[in-house]
């Protein structure tokens, strides 16, 4: 996975917004929380939000740990990017970008659409 790619895969998405903070993390973010963060290093990492279950069995592949500072939001920060297909990637990324959306207030949600 590349950065050109996960980008498509977020900017398809309704209502996202991409920024770079930090000084070094593409984030890309719905109603201003994140849900997709590259880390512009070579090689790249990106960390997503994951439900429950899929965040302990994540924990168990090699090249996925918990995310700094995120972990117990159930983040996770993925080392190994070829780990997934593309088409696993776009699941990952949309469903990060749902938990995310889904805990926004109704007058953030208002706004988006």
């Amino acid at each position: 996975m590349d950065i050109d790619s996960v980008r498509d895969i977020c900017k398809g998405l309704p209502a996202v917004m991409e920024s770079v903070k930090w000084g070094n993390d593409l984030c890309f973010m719905v109603g201003d929380k994140m849900f997709c963060v590259i880390l512009l290093e070579t090689p790249i990492k990106i960390s997503i939000k994951v439900n429950n279950i899929e965040f302990d069995e994540m924990m168990e592949l090699e090249g996925i740990k918990s995310a700094p500072y995120a972990a117990r939001h159930k983040w996770v920060l993925i080392e190994n990017t070829d780990i997934f297909d593309n088409k696993k990637w776009e699941f990952y990324i949309t469903q990060s970008y749902t938990l995310v959306k889904e805990k926004l207030s109704k007058k953030k949600l208002n706004k988006l659409m």
